[in-house]
């Protein structure tokens, strides 16, 4: 499963570092949405290339957006994890109604980098902007 994210976003990076923390089965791999990978999955599933204010999780034939992605990603984190299937109860268009909100505010309140994310030597491999986008 690939997470594409905000690569200049304080708040998309604390996330992906989250994840990388707690993915113990190395389930993830990561893109910006500004890499290589980023682009030719936009252009595959014809979503516009301005649409940075989204997590995206693409699994090899699903997509998944906003806070569909969250709720997926986390709940696939382990056991313990599990309990934040429990914001499925809320209709989509109210969970994604105050992520639009956070996502429109990210740089306010978290600020951004003038680049994208580098990872450590160790992260290197969990990093997919070279890898081209296979469908």
């Amino acid at each position: 499963m690939v997470i594409l994210f905000d690569g200049i976003c304080n708040l998309c990076n604390s996330f992906v570092r989250f994840v990388i923390k707690r993915d113990k089965n190395n389930i993830f791999k990561f893109a910006s949405l500004q890499s290589n990978y980023g682009t030719a999955l936009f252009s595959h599933f014809r979503i516009p290339l301005n649409s940075f204010e989204t997590i995206i999780l693409y699994d090899g034939k699903n997509i998944y957006f906003k806070s569909n992605a969250i709720i997926k990603i986390v709940s696939s984190l382990g056991k313990q994890w599990k309990i934040v299937l429990i914001f499925k109860i809320i209709p989509l268009i109210i969970r994604n109604f105050f992520y639009d909100l956070i996502a429109r505010k990210r740089y306010m309140l978290f600020g951004k980098r003038d680049s994208c994310m580098i990872p450590n030597p160790e992260e290197k491999a969990k990093f997919t902007d070279d890898i081209p986008f296979m469908p």
